[in-house]
């Protein structure tokens, strides 16, 4: 696998103008990559870059990932890659990032992460949402601003999606949950009004590592503003994080009475992404969690 020529070139074209030098591609390696784009680290005269790549119908995601990642490094709570820029050929879109070391986030360096995290969440805004819309991976996400957050979630989060689950043939019992949750779902509120909060968006244990030095960094965001227990309950998905990063954000934020429920109503969002882009093999835990959800509303 290897970049092809007018990508190349466009690349190079893109790093000398910000960089303002004679950057030429010496060797282009392809990483570990995920579903949404290919990745490569690049390098030349020295210098190395991150760079993602897909087809130009993609662009939207970068232009996205760039405005997330300048939103993340304006608060400073953790080091994030700098975005160079997104640029296009005629077939392919591209995003250019600064190359970081990372290693996996280790039980000894979670506490920084935590009270990063913690720092991040103290940044609060008037509404919820975000001025422009993004993406949850490769899902459309829209951030209409409003002031009511539980309404937010329903109708920008919950809804899209239970509704491609609709299309894609998952009705009947999710269906009809998801319909109750979202109807009724201010009654996971009567007692808590959340802050609105500057998001990573989709903070899993993917998304989030550390510098040799133990610097927390985050990457791949889909910022918005809204409740900061969506990111600490999506950082519970996919095998969690350690231990020590959930204790030191409680320390430095401790979490309202509700979370736990709330952290399934949360959640039910990027799992319902995960049945509507991978299939039937999520369908048994979104209808488990959606159940939970509507016997909480029945007491």
């Amino acid at each position: 696998m290897s970049l092809p020529p007018e990508l190349a070139d466009a690349i190079e074209a893109l790093i000398r103008a910000q960089t303002g030098s004679a950057f030429r591609i010496e060797t282009a390696t392809a990483q570990p990559g995920s579903s949404v784009a290919a990745q490569w680290r690049i390098e030349g005269a020295g210098s190395r870059f991150f760079v993602k790549t897909a087809e130009a119908s993609r662009a939207p995601l970068f232009t996205a990932e760039c405005n997330g990642l300048a939103a993340l490094a304006a608060n400073g709570a953790f080091r994030v890659p700098q975005a160079l820029g997104c640029g296009e050929d005629q077939t392919h879109a591209f995003l250019v990032l600064e190359h970081l070391d990372l290693v996996k986030l280790t039980t000894e360096h979670a506490q920084q992460a935590g009270e990063a995290l913690a720092e991040l969440h103290r940044d609060e805004g008037e509404h919820y949402g975000w001025p422009s819309d993004n993406f949850l991976g490769s899902c459309a996400q829209s951030n209409s601003e409003t002031e009511h957050w539980p309404l937010f979630f329903a109708e920008h989060r919950l809804k899209p999606q239970l509704e491609w689950a609709r299309a894609s043939g998952f009705r009947g019992e999710l269906q009809q949950m998801g319909e109750r949750i979202c109807e009724k779902i201010g009654a996971f509120f009567l007692e808590y009004r959340p802050r609105a909060a500057l998001l990573h968006g989709e903070l899993w244990s993917g998304n989030i590592a550390m510098l040799a030095d133990g610097t927390p960094v985050a990457f791949d965001p889909a910022v918005y503003r809204g409740d900061r227990e969506t990111d600490l309950a999506m950082s519970e998905l996919f095998g969690g994080l350690p231990e020590g990063f959930y204790a030191a954000y409680r320390r430095a934020a401790p979490l309202n009475a509700g979370y736990e429920t709330r952290k399934t109503l949360y959640n039910l969002y990027p799992i319902l992404k995960q049945l509507n882009l991978r299939g039937s093999g999520y369908l048994r835990q979104a209808e488990w969690m959606a159940r939970t959800l509507v016997d909480h509303l029945r007491h």
